[in-house]
């Protein structure tokens, strides 16, 4: 039976009435993504014809996800909202703070022994506030939530920004900030701007060395990192219908990276059968019922300009494999092109790693299908060319594929099985390389590829393909192969090709595990202290943040002036400094040491108005507040795209920045920043941001009429003497600009909660 089954049921039984409500308030057919949110309206919020991209509305989400890195803040904030238990069904998933260094058994214990009071930490907490824990080494979040609780029609928030994972299940799922998730989980409703919709009808059938993978980069190419901002991605046709559901899984994960606020695929025959095969019969039986409303409407089918505010049409039968990077994930080359492009932008040919698994592929039929590959390995006397790793999804996948007599595949040609964790796709890997100086190329079968991402050097060029192809390029050791066309040369000198790859969408003989990992929570929750000792380095009670003054904030410093590509890994990186995740004082050491200053074109180095030094902005930062003045940041486009880590908001709130004004935001990041009582600012006329001088002090003029759509003043004060005022934009809503006022989001909650105590 399937964990909080009687939850599922309730949905479904009101999906229905539901969804026939809300065709009568908008008149007309609706989409699968407009189904599930109307749904999902939160009984305080009137169902009315949301505006696409304008109206901000309040939803009651099913359940919510939290990983380890992220899990900590978000507990720590949870814990001062003042409730005994969480109000929907959460969990929380030890998969990031495992470094990939030597093999699976080694690299847990490493980390069990490292990690020791986070992990206990976590433990308690879900113990004693009724969350689910899964344990270090039961597999990556977003696979375990796909072989456990994801279901078609649900809503799903996690504090992970490829938490769209389960849309492969039919289900919309959003990566958050911790602080969305405490909501959620204090009883609260969580807000979200009505979304946009772009259709991507799939016609036609893969086949061949071309995998789901190739879709998404594909997609990924038509639409860039920033296309699908603010926007729900829908894929329809008979060609959706046809691909596995942990295929649709992997598109819909690495739907992420063109900015979507998730993507979605309808209810077929394929989830059905991974429901049944994952021991969720009971889900498919209640899915079954509720068919049609867990698709668009027919309407939508035959007429899909009609209602998609964009759509895009993929003939799967042409579709090429592809290969992306290097730098950015949309940078999208057919394995027809991928040698020539090499050789023309002079990337480093030799490929010295090849990695495979991660959230976004590591299912049975990925590793299968790459096992296909391996095999020939072995059969045509071939060996790997480059280092290669493999990463499995979960506990229970590593398991089946090593019952099935996958893994030995990888031990005979030469690859290493890591263990079921994130490793070297968020920075957690121990690089082996002679000079991380030098430019070298990586490819892997991740989800993202900015630079220093994987391994932390700036040379490092990764490359993003599906795991067959980065098998493929593994005996190869040269990008500049096409397994498609090109021989290789074995061990006794003779030229062999590659066959094509199969695989399976389902184990043959079942799923099987021993130990999945899962804890549930204590049966005495009052009986459960949580562990945090006040010496910890790795773990920090939280302080409330502070109300505003009430007045214009003046006299702030520049701190930076961020140029060109700014993610969350530029503004909190992640690797070693996931270890502080759950101290927000420590963790701050690593406030935008990756960002580019524009005056120098260096990385953490900047101006100390008050010495004239420059030095690292974090110690920049502290000495304004020590000095009891404020400072603001200054940013390019899409500022903080990437990873939802709400961490890369906490830390310039804690380090006295009050204001961050950019060119444009990254959706999530922008409400990270909301909620912890930021002022997320946007130039009016984006050509202000040449007007920004490094010994700038800037006023931040209109607070005191703060309201939605009213734009705000920025004053620029010279060094020179001069003033330049300029008009800056911002999305705040009336319950934003509360959550301004009271110093964060998490202040309000903390009041309402003790006033209805």
């Amino acid at each position: 039976m399937a964990f909080d089954i009687n939850m599922i049921r309730q949905v479904y039984a009101e999906l229905p009435g539901k969804v026939e409500k809300a065709r009568q308030v908008v008149g007309r057919p609706l989409t699968l993504a407009e189904k599930i949110l109307f749904a999902h309206l939160h009984t305080d919020f009137q169902l009315q014809s949301f505006e696409r991209g304008k109206t901000y509305v309040d939803f009651a989400p099913d359940r919510v996800a939290m990983q380890d890195a992220t899990a900590q803040m978000a507990l720590l904030q949870f814990m001062q909202a003042g409730r005994p238990q969480v109000a929907v069904p959460s969990t929380v998933h030890c998969d990031h703070l495992i470094q990939a260094k030597t093999g699976a058994k080694e690299d847990l214990a490493i980390s069990l022994n490292t990690n020791k009071e986070v992990f206990e930490f976590l433990s308690s907490v879900c113990n004693k506030y009724g969350l689910g824990f899964w344990k270090p080494g039961a597999g990556i979040i977003h696979q375990v939530v796909l072989e456990n609780y994801a279901f078609p029609g649900g809503m799903m928030i996690g504090t992970d920004s490829h938490t769209p994972n389960a849309g492969g299940l039919g289900m919309i799922a959003i990566g958050v900030g911790g602080a969305d998730a405490c909501d959620v989980m204090a009883g609260l409703a969580w807000e979200l701007k009505w979304p946009k919709l772009i259709g991507i009808k799939l016609t036609g059938r893969l086949s061949g060395w071309t995998a789901p993978k190739d879709i998404i980069l594909k997609v990924a190419g038509l639409l860039t990192v920033k296309g699908g901002t603010g926007a729900i991605v829908e894929y329809f046709g008979e060609g959706a219908d046809s691909i596995s559901c942990t295929g649709k899984a992997t598109i819909c994960n690495m739907g992420a990276e063109i900015g979507a606020t998730c993507s979605l695929f309808a209810y077929d025959d394929k989830m059905s059968g991974y429901l049944k095969a994952t021991d969720r019969t009971d889900v498919a039986e209640l899915a079954d019922t509720v068919r049609e409303h867990l698709r668009p409407d027919a309407e939508v089918y035959a007429d899909p300009n009609t209602y998609y505010d964009q759509v895009l049409e993929i003939n799967l039968d042409e579709l090429e494999p592809h290969v992306n990077g290097p730098f950015t994930p949309d940078l999208a080359w057919p394995i027809s092109r991928f040698a020539e492009a090499v050789r023309t932008n002079n990337w480093p040919e030799k490929l010295e790693v090849a990695l495979i698994g991660s959230c976004t592929n590591s299912s049975y039929e990925d590793i299968s299908r790459s096992v296909s590959i391996a095999r020939q390995a072995v059969d045509k006397d071939l060996k790997v060319k480059s280092e290669f790793t493999i990463s499995p999804g979960s506990e229970m996948v590593r398991y089946t594929v090593e019952k099935d007599g996958l893994l030995q595949s990888y031990d005979t040609m030469g690859g290493i099985v890591m263990a079921n964790a994130c490793g070297p796709c968020i920075g957690q890997w121990a690089r082996h390389i002679d000079d991380p100086n030098r430019k070298n190329s990586i490819i892997t079968s991740f989800n993202r590829n900015f630079a220093k991402r994987n391994d932390s050097y700036a040379g490092t060029h990764a490359f993003v393909a599906s795991p067959e192809i980065v098998t493929a390029f593994a005996l190869a050791g040269d990008l500049t192969f096409n397994p498609l066309t090109d021989t290789l040369t074995n061990e006794k000198g003779e030229q062999v090709m590659l066959d094509e790859p199969q695989g399976f969408e389902l184990p043959p003989n079942g799923f099987r595990v021993e130990d999945a990992g899962y804890q549930a929570p204590a049966d005495n929750p009052d009986a459960v202290d949580v562990l945090v000792s006040p010496d910890s380095q790795r773990l920090q009670i939280l302080d409330p943040f502070p109300e505003w003054e009430g007045t214009d904030i003046k006299g702030l410093r520049l701190l930076i002036k961020a140029k060109g590509k700014c993610t969350t890994d530029h503004i909190s990186m992640a690797g070693p400094w996931l270890k502080f995740r759950g101290h927000l004082d420590n963790i701050s050491n690593n406030m935008l040491i990756g960002a580019l200053n524009s005056f120098n074109d260096s990385v953490d180095k900047v101006k100390n108005q008050l010495t004239g030094e420059y030095g690292p902005v974090p110690a920049t930062a502290r000495a304004y507040k020590a000095a009891g003045i404020g400072s603001i940041v200054v940013g390019d486009e899409n500022y903080g795209e990437g990873s939802s880590r709400e961490h890369a908001a906490m830390e310039p709130r804690h380090l006295g920045v009050r204001a961050i004004l950019v060119k444009s935001f990254a959706r999530i990041h922008e409400t990270n920043l909301k909620k912890q009582g930021m002022l997320g600012l946007t130039f009016a006329n984006k050509e202000d941001y040449d007007k920004v001088q490094e010994d700038d002090v800037i006023d931040i003029l209109g607070l005191t009429t703060f309201t939605p759509g009213q734009p705000l003043t920025v004053a620029l004060h010279h060094v020179d003497g001069t003033t330049e005022e300029i008009t800056v934009n911002h999305t705040y809503n009336e319950q934003q600009i509360e959550w301004f006022k009271a110093g964060a989001a998490l202040n309000i909650i903390r009041k309402q909660l003790v006033q209805t105590a």
